[in-house]
């Protein structure tokens, strides 16, 4: 993957499969170009075992393939800009879910660009329409804020329209770049 957003999807994807109803993706990028990418989820959670074992490429709970190389590329991805990478999991009653953290030091010459975002996010909600997700783009150093909630948008829409609808699609498209192309006031 060469672009960070297709790792997103990646990872966010592999949420809605553990079961999530809720999966949350925040990106913030503070005045020094540390980029924070956090994906939380509400699913079934990872148990010890898989938990040490998932950013192993040879290792995958999937039975099409032998490899899984999803979260080994992200980590890499992370780590080759001098930035970190960090799973929680739980699947004790209550508490379970799963959040993956990459920190990516933007300034490094081996940082990815993030790619088609907007694309990602929608592609993300139409796919899964009965899924919620929640997405938020903080950017301190463009003093810009993107954010984005399916619970809301299932409020104004009511029972009868469904969020993988084509014109849904276009206007969380449209919504989602005009916010990127609105600088907040500080």
């Amino acid at each position: 993957m060469k672009e960070l957003s297709l790792h997103i999807l990646d990872v966010a994807k592999n949420s809605v499969k553990a079961g999530a109803s809720l999966t949350e993706i925040s990106i913030s990028t503070d005045t020094d170009g540390l980029m924070t990418v956090s994906i939380t989820d509400n699913g079934c959670g990872m148990t010890d075992e898989v938990l040490k074992r998932v950013t192993d490429p040879f290792y995958t709970t999937r039975t099409t393939r032998k490899v899984g190389l999803g979260l080994p590329l992200w980590r890499l991805a992370a780590e080759q800009t001098g930035g970190s990478f960090h799973i929680e999991s739980s699947t004790e009653e209550g508490r379970s879910g799963t959040c993956v953290t990459a920190v990516f030091d933007t300034k490094s010459i081996d940082c990815m660009p993030m790619g088609d975002i907007v694309s990602t996010v929608v592609t993300l909600i139409s796919g899964s329409p009965d899924k919620d997700f929640v997405f938020s783009d903080n950017d301190e150093r463009n003093k810009r804020s993107v954010y984005l909630d399916t619970r809301q948008m299932r409020e104004i829409l009511g029972d009868g329209v469904s969020l993988d609808a084509l014109e849904i699609q276009m206007w969380m498209s449209e919504y989602l770049c005009e916010q990127y192309e609105n600088k907040t006031e500080n």
